[in-house]
Order: structure tokens, then sequence, then C-alpha cells
């Protein structure tokens, strides 16, 4: 089976300059002709042009829009392995039976392992000489009397 590596590039936005290239098309084809050959020297297939969307941030309030970027798309065969892929040692599927039969199972279970969450820390306050400590306690305001203790106890 044929393998291949791609390879995606901007198409060219301006023109190149030239002697003869007199209209605005004519240097268009020369910059795409220019870029083409150039990849094709290094074995790169021009396979298809896309215009494909991307959201980009703009201004101060990071108000977001959506512009269309024209991309080439090129391909060439990669070099075959030195092995055949027939010597290589297929993976079984387990059965339904045993799942984990399989011999790649500790293999892949090396290969998956997640990581332990992070604790994460509450914040601290800092007072302004460099002191560390905990939010202050949340009461009534000093010299204030709160209305519970105005009001004469319910008989």
């Amino acid at each position: 089976m044929t393998r291949y590596e791609y390879k995606v590039v901007p198409a060219p936005r301006r023109g190149e300059k030239a002697r003869g290239a007199r209209s605005t098309e004519d240097r268009f084809a020369l910059a795409l002709a220019t870029l083409m050959n150039g990849l094709g020297r290094d074995g790169w297939e021009y396979l298809r042009a896309d215009t494909l969307p991307v959201e980009e941030r703009h201004g101060l309030t990071g108000r977001l829009s959506t512009s269309y970027q024209n991309m080439l798309i090129f391909r060439r065969v990669l070099p075959q392995a030195t092995e055949p892929e027939a010597e290589a040692p297929a993976l079984a599927a387990p059965t339904a039976a045993d799942p984990l039969s399989d011999p790649a199972t500790p293999r892949l279970a090396s290969i998956h392992t997640l990581e332990a969450p992070k604790r994460f820390r509450t914040p601290r306050l800092v007072t302004p000489f460099g002191e560390r400590g905990g939010a202050p306690t949340v009461g009534p305001a000093p010299g204030k009397a709160r209305a519970e203790d105005k009001a004469p106890p319910a008989e």
C-alpha cells in the first residue's frame, strides 16, 4: 500500500514582478508557478487547493471575526519501511470472554497512564507588608448594631 506525506502551504497573495508579466493575472500565475515548481523539485506533487475558515481576534476588545485562507495541498510518497509490514507483529483483538488476555494489554496500559489530578491551592490574601494570612472574618461593621440585636426577644 502506498503511503503519502502531506504538506499544506498558504497560497500566494500577491504576484511577482518579472519581465514579460505585465497584468495582475500573469504576475499571480508566475508567483503560483514559482511556488509549485520549488516544491516539485523536492518531490512534492500538487494535490488541490482549499479555502478554509479561520477565527481571528481583532482590536483591544478581542472581537472574533472569521476570515478565509487559501491553502495549497501537496503530497509525496513516503519511502518504504525497511521491514515489510507482513513481518510486523499484528495486535489481535481481545476476545469478548476475557478482554485482558491480549498480550499487548500490559504494553498498552503502560502507554495510556493517566496523571493524578493536580490539587488547586486556595487563594490567600496578602497584606501590603508581605504577611500572608487567611481571609478576614465577615461580620457586622464595627460600631453598627444589627437589627436582631435591637428587637426585643419574642415570647
